[in-house]
């Protein structure tokens, strides 16, 4: 009862101009909404006015999770209004991809960001209810 919406996720990155690069191509609009130093590590808030990336510079962490091979979030959800576009730049961007079929969506679009954390993006068919 008390869920208004979802605002942000906090993702470590081995180097935050590479991440706010990657996810500055992909999402153009988002901006740095605020940034600074915490215990010496640079971060930032990338995104829009409703949602944005905690991004956190931390180049001598390692990548601990695998998705879909242990505990954790395999990937993160985004829906697009584009998905024909999208294909379109991420392939101009050198981007690798791939796509999976599902009747309530137009197009499903699976990448990596530069720490290897796995990122959706769907297009859902105009009539489907729950878009």
């Amino acid at each position: 009862m008390n869920f208004i919406r979802f605002e942000h996720i906090n993702l470590a990155c081995q180097d935050i101009e590479v991440s706010k690069k990657f996810y500055q191509t992909i999402f153009p609009d988002w901006y740095v909404r605020a940034e600074g130093v915490f215990n010496g590590d640079r971060w930032m808030h990338f995104g829009n006015d409703q949602f944005y990336l905690t991004l956190n510079n931390h180049p001598e962490q390692q990548r601990v999770h695998q998705a879909y091979e242990s505990i954790g979030i395999n990937h993160v959800g985004f829906v697009i209004k584009d998905g024909e576009a999208m294909t379109k730049l991420l392939d101009a961007e050198g981007i690798e991809y791939y796509t999976m079929t599902a009747s309530e969506t137009k197009h499903r679009i699976y990448i990596n960001d530069p720490d290897g954390n796995e990122i959706e993006l769907v297009e859902y068919h105009p009539e489907y209810a729950l878009k």
